[in-house]
């Protein structure tokens, strides 16, 4: 699939607004129409945003839900995956669509109307794009390697959340603890660690497994290779902490909501 030319389809068929659209507002009788838009990002490389966002958007997918995911990222690794899973031969989930640009809030609200949830797998280390997917979204989620390094290299995320909300006020945002080795501890302690955070961790982690390499290889999800397997309830848990957090109200922003585990 060419990368490019993905970007130029999901513009036709949808009719995405230019760079020179309006205000990223819509009419207040369309606004109950929106679908969500969850926006994975972490200018750290390395902490699995791809992975979580293709997966995420599968498990909604297969729950009867509209997703669109949208590749921001400039290397195209979603895209690269959706080509594996076509040429494999594999049932198509869910649209994926290449919009590396920063233009994604004027843009992505248009597709949302055609959706039920828009997925955003973001860039590392690219600040313009990454304040465009903030300024698109209504949750960022900011997937977290239990180290020290990682959990130190979520301030600059940080501080780009705090400056979006001077425009969406209402944004959300949560930690989501990631490659978690098995049999350890390090989770916890990075879960103490975020505590000190401004904004929350959801209770669900997922954990680094085989799996994962293997599934991607394939263009598939760990809930087609292997469905009763640890990763896939992982998996689950984390698409159904995620579909929870729209629960906690307006104040969920502010204050963080609460998380257990």
């Amino acid at each position: 699939m060419n990368k490019r030319r993905g970007a130029w389809f999901a513009a036709q068929k949808m009719g995405i607004a230019s760079s020179s659209a309006p205000e990223n507002r819509l009419p207040e009788s369309q606004s109950s129409l929106v679908g969500k838009v969850i926006a994975l990002l972490n200018q750290k490389g390395g902490a699995g945003k791809t992975t979580l966002a293709t997966h995420l958007a599968g498990e909604l997918a297969m729950q009867g839900q509209r997703v669109t995911l949208l590749d921001a990222d400039p290397q195209g690794s979603a895209l690269d995956w959706a080509q594996r899973r076509l040429q494999s031969g594999q049932e198509r989930l869910y649209g994926v669509f290449g919009l590396a640009r920063d233009t994604l809030h004027r843009e992505v609200p248009q597709i949302a109307l055609e959706t039920d949830y828009v997925v955003i797998d973001g860039p590392p280390r690219v600040a313009a794009l990454a304040r465009s997917a903030l300024l698109a979204a209504d949750l960022v989620l900011i997937p977290v390697q239990p180290s020290a390094y990682d959990v130190w290299a979520t301030q600059e995320m940080i501080g780009l959340i705090a400056a979006a909300r001077v425009f969406r006020p209402q944004l959300r945002a949560a930690f989501v603890i990631n490659r978690r080795v098995v049999g350890t501890v390090i989770g916890r302690e990075a879960r103490q660690a975020l505590a000190d955070q401004p904004f929350p961790a959801l209770s669900a982690e997922v954990s680094q497994r085989i799996v994962f390499a293997d599934s991607v290889a394939a263009g598939r999800l760990v809930s087609e290779v292997a469905p009763q397997c640890a990763a896939a309830r992982e998996i689950a848990a984390f698409a159904q902490a995620v579909r929870e957090a729209w629960r906690w109200g307006c104040g969920w922003a502010a204050a963080g909501a609460p998380t257990t585990g």
